[in-house]
């Protein structure tokens, strides 16, 4: 299938998760994958130079990890689908919030069509 986008969401505040789910599928976008994840910061442990120990202890270190969704959908959809993020969790631009990247896929095969 041509014209087909990946959209990574790395989410460190996933409480609204539900909600988002059920607002990409009003939007038409019937198709992600979420899986548990962890960024390096969070990994390490403090068990590096301090810096590393000073990152980890500002990113909350109560929560261990992360949920990361990954939407694979027809280009056209892709600006619906960053619009829906940014009703349901707000611009990404606080620390500890999100990051989000879409990248043209190559091939894709057993995705719904748009």
């Amino acid at each position: 299938m041509e014209n087909m986008q990946l959209l990574v969401l790395v989410l460190s505040k996933y409480e609204k998760l539900d909600k988002f789910l059920v607002a990409l599928d009003k939007a038409g976008i019937k198709g992600a994958t979420v899986i548990n994840s962890a960024g390096m910061a969070r990994l390490l442990n403090g068990e590096t130079d301090a810096i590393l120990g000073s990152i980890r202890a500002y990113l909350s270190p109560e929560r261990e990890d992360n949920r990361t969704v990954f939407i694979v959908t027809c280009q056209e959809k892709i600006k619906k689908a960053i619009d829906v993020i940014h009703d349901v969790f707000g611009t990404l631009d606080q620390p500890d919030t999100g990051v989000l990247f879409v990248i043209p896929t190559i091939y894709t095969e057993g995705i719904i069509s748009c």
